[in-house]
């Protein structure tokens, strides 16, 4: 359950919108489920998953979040800009993280079709932006408990 009071920020890409949507949707009743209510989540909406990490980085040095859910959803085509787009989303996110201490969380489809995105969007494999956002409601919680440990002389 989440501390009453806490923030959180989610960045969503427009790019397979289709598929982001449905993240978006199961992250928000992720958090709505584990006490967050809706106006503590701010959502940002960037142009594709390149843009993810500089936006959640920026949120994530505001101070006003627990933690930032990414979510995007990158399906490979015929050409090799699907592994430039993983690879800078996924780097970058993790960059995001540790460089400013506030949970990250990578909630980026990478996929080989259409078909395996719909299953992990509240198909047969679940919704993935709900289980992005119940990273964040975990870890953030955790480093709370951790801080406060640590002002407490633990």
């Amino acid at each position: 359950m989440a501390d009453a009071g806490t923030k959180y920020g989610v960045v969503v890409a427009k790019f397979n919108s289709l598929i982001t949507k449905g993240l978006l949707e199961g992250a928000m009743e992720t958090f709505e489920a584990h006490g967050v209510p809706k106006d503590s989540v701010d959502v940002a909406w960037v142009p594709g998953s390149f843009e993810l990490p500089v936006v959640a980085k920026s949120m994530a040095r505001s101070g006003k979040y627990a933690a930032v859910v990414c979510i995007g959803a990158i399906i490979r085509g015929a050409t090799t800009h699907y592994d430039a787009v993983v690879a800078a989303a996924t780097s970058g996110v993790l960059n995001a993280s540790t460089d400013t201490g506030v949970p990250v969380v990578f909630g980026v489809l990478t996929t080989d079709d259409l078909e395996q995105a719909l299953d992990r969007t509240g198909g047969k494999v679940g919704n993935k932006g709900g289980e992005a956002a119940l990273t964040a409601v975990e870890t953030a919680t955790l480093l709370a408990k951790l801080k406060n440990e640590a002002k407490a002389g633990w």
